[in-house]
């Protein structure tokens, strides 16, 4: 499964890197290889970028979507009722680009039960090649910021990055990797609450596999002097 996802998932590009105006500007492209959504079927799994922008001395100015020990990203999962929305442009470390489906209960609010899931508020996950998100049936729909993104479409999406350099002395290295996880940290943890032994032992099992929860599908690297 492993080597499947690492060879057939994903592709991953920097398509341009330029300074401008004390920036960085760099755009990461994704292409979706699969027949299906990127990822695909149980709404616990989720894949995400991880970008990070080092000077001449490898020192990191920027970091977007790091993975925690305890399999969380981030800034993004410290409160289980929000979620990140789909971003055009990243221009602050606590935004991260997620492709994953929220669900929510009937009055609007995040749920990860799937018996009082409603219907979905973001469905922004890798579309693949063919597929139209203007035509698509209700139950296949991009839902949320996506939907009026022009690079997201059939294919993947494109995605743009402006981070502010500072002082920092180049040339800049800019990283990008598409990480996935299967079971994402709030769909564990919001059984934690639960006093019975069924959620307990998931959730211990979780905390265990936590520091490998999570796996890079593809790597991009560019360099700019």
């Amino acid at each position: 499964t492993i080597v499947h996802l690492q060879t057939e998932a994903a592709r991953l590009s920097i398509k341009s890197l330029e300074i401008r105006n004390g920036h960085v500007e760099a755009e990461v492209s994704i292409e979706n290889l699969g027949g299906h959504k990127l990822p695909t079927a149980y709404p616990s799994r989720r894949v995400w970028l991880h970008v990070t922008v080092r000077d001449r001395t490898g020192k990191a100015l920027f970091e977007s979507g790091a993975l925690r020990p305890d399999g969380s990203i981030e800034d993004n999962d410290e409160d289980a009722s929000r979620f990140e929305p789909h971003y055009t442009e990243i221009s602050r470390a606590d935004e991260v680009e997620i492709y994953e489906a929220i669900l929510c209960d009937r009055e609007g609010r995040v749920t990860t039960g799937l018996l009082t899931g409603l219907r979905f508020i973001k469905d922004n996950r890798l579309l693949p090649h063919g597929f139209d998100k203007r035509t698509a049936e209700e139950k296949v729909a991009v839902h949320g910021g996506a939907e009026s993104d022009p690079d997201f479409m059939g294919g993947g999406d494109a995605i743009r990055y402006s981070v502010a350099v500072g002082d920092g002395q180049g040339p800049f290295v800019v990283e990008a990797e598409l990480w996935y996880q299967p079971i994402a940290y709030r769909w564990a943890m919001n059984l934690k609450s639960y006093d019975a032994l069924e959620p307990k032992r998931f959730v211990g099992y979780y905390e265990a596999a936590a520091p490998g929860s999570g796996l890079v599908l593809v790597r991009a690297t560019a360099r700019i002097d």
